[in-house]
């Protein structure tokens, strides 16, 4: 399992201080979703696909369809901010190494990794095949702060989609 660096990718869906969550039942794991552009990041896309490929023939003895596989194209994907590029989901039960630009360790209180910022991130790729079938995974190795980004947004709806009122107009029948 070689380990694969990606630079200046976007992180997506970041739970690097904490288990990330499915229907607020803890995952038991740390996971980030990575976006690659597929003209800037063609060659890591390649080294990916080779690698998963490389443990396909060794390991599974089976080639896999791409539901199956941590590298995603983001045109089949629902997500707007998705189009155009490739995704890599990676996750580790143990917490990965987060740092700044520095190197100098990063906490959730820095609140400097967010949906939309640059990193560049370590990962390695593994194959499982077990009862829950066969796949090809990403671990989770260390992520690195590397510039800030446009946002992602989080539930398409922002302050725009209100109006203002003063306190007065509160209406007496609304139950909080």
């Amino acid at each position: 399992m070689s380990k694969i660096k990606m630079k200046n990718v976007r992180l997506s869906f970041p739970s690097l201080f904490q288990h990330a969550s499915f229907n607020g039942d803890s995952t038991g794991k740390y996971e980030a979703t990575f976006v690659l552009d597929k003209v800037e990041h063609a060659d890591t896309i390649k080294q990916i696909q080779a690698q998963a490929n490389e443990l396909m023939k060794t390991e599974l003895k089976s080639k896999l369809s791409s539901d199956r596989i941590c590298l995603k194209d983001g045109d089949e994907l629902e997500r707007e901010e998705f189009k155009g590029k490739m995704t890599i989901k990676a996750s580790t039960k143990k917490r990965p190494l987060v740092i700044d630009r520095d190197k100098s360790p990063l906490t959730e209180d820095d609140e400097k990794l967010y949906a939309g910022c640059y990193v560049n991130a370590i990962l390695s790729l593994w194959a499982q095949n077990n009862g829950f079938g066969k796949r090809i995974n990403a671990q989770l190795d260390g992520v690195q702060f590397n510039k800030d980004g446009e946002p992602f947004a989080d539930s398409g709806i922002s302050t725009d989609a209100f109006e203002a009122f003063e306190e007065d107009e509160l209406d007496d029948d609304i139950d909080f």
